[in-house]
């Protein structure tokens, strides 16, 4: 395919920051009770970072052996942007190093998601910036300047279709790429639910029922009942 290289969006806006401070009150997995959608696969983890992810996807496609578009990338970023990196299926090949992620570092990026691998993992650890992949490797990609391959434009990481400006959210359980419309109209609600949570857990250890507390215990009663 030929090359696909879109204009980046800007710095973030009022809008976008006001939604990514709600979400970093967010335990993720809360979002899980309102959403189906955006989940990656459980396989991708966090290699290294201890924050949670909160940013914007801005996306890259390479081929399994050239990253030249993810070095182009990786002096366009700014604050608060996540680089999503579709390898193409490939498993073999490492495209996030030590000099790429420094590099993301280095212009305030949130973090990196490649949909493959990744390699210097000691020296990760040293910068400390949030990178998720399927596992890690010494083999490296290199700047063969092969003319294929997108920036900006819809890529698929981890089974999750994913369009640059999307929201990326990750913590020690995976990770969550969807619009930000989606978010914003659970987020609230996440919010409270969180708030309420240390209650609910207080009443357990008091000897109440789950099912008592959550309704599902009426539930099942009104489905016998319905038999």
């Amino acid at each position: 395919m030929p090359l696909d290289i879109r204009e980046l969006p800007g710095p973030l806006d009022a809008e976008q920051t006001e939604l990514f401070d709600k979400l970093r009150q967010v335990d993720f997995p809360t979002l899980g009770h309102y959403l189906e959608e955006g989940f990656c696969e459980p396989a991708l983890q966090r290699q290294v970072g201890t924050d949670k992810l909160v940013g914007r996807a801005v996306t890259v496609r390479i081929t399994a052996t050239d990253s030249t578009l993810l070095h182009h990338v990786a002096g366009l970023v700014g604050p608060g942007d996540v680089v999503i990196v579709d390898c193409g299926g490939d498993r073999r090949h490492a495209p996030l190093g030590e000099v790429v992620v420094n590099a993301l570092a280095a212009r305030g990026a949130a973090g990196a998601v490649v949909d493959g691998l990744c390699t210097d993992i000691d020296a990760l650890r040293q910068v400390g910036l949030p990178v998720y992949s399927y596992g890690r490797t010494p083999l490296t990609t290199k700047l063969h300047g092969i003319p294929d391959g997108a920036i900006g434009a819809p890529v698929s990481i981890g089974g999750v279709p994913v369009h640059t400006g999307d929201v990326v959210l990750g913590d020690a359980n995976g990770l969550i790429i969807a619009p930000a419309a989606r978010l914003a109209a659970v987020v609230d609600e996440a919010i409270s639910d969180d708030a309420e949570e240390p209650e609910l857990i207080a009443q357990l250890w008091e000897g109440e029922p789950l099912g008592s507390l959550t309704g599902a215990t009426e539930t099942v009663r009104r489905l016998q009942a319905s038999v």
